[in-house]
């Protein structure tokens, strides 16, 4: 569990459709978050594509007033293609402790 979580989801960027869900209720739908993230990690990776920049996306964090929105492409061969997106209540949440939790999800992600 990570504290202060609202949802997460499991993303195709290609098609932006969340492949598996956890949390998130009807004032907070992880399905239209997870494709409208996906435009986010397809504009940054196409922004280093221009810059010539040869490094690979850790995470993207997003700051909202009371929510944080941290989305984390997978690495291995198997997850290419994919990201986590972890949406997070701003009060309840320690933000180092989260992108840890989701490192270690990613670890763990068997795809």
């Amino acid at each position: 569990m990570i504290e202060g979580a609202i949802g997460v989801a499991l993303v195709d960027v290609g098609s932006g459709m969340a492949l598996g869900t956890l949390g998130g209720d009807r004032d907070f739908d992880l399905a239209v978050a997870a494709a409208g993230n996906t435009d986010l990690v397809r504009a940054k990776a196409r922004t280093m594509e221009m810059l010539g920049l040869k490094d690979s996306i850790e995470d993207i964090l997003v700051t909202l007033t009371n929510q944080y929105h941290l989305i984390r492409p997978l690495t291995s061969r198997n997850g290419s293609g994919l990201f986590l997106y972890l949406a997070l209540d701003r009060n309840r949440a320690n933000l180092a402790m989260a992108r840890r939790r989701l490192q270690l999800v990613e670890s763990e992600l068997e795809v």
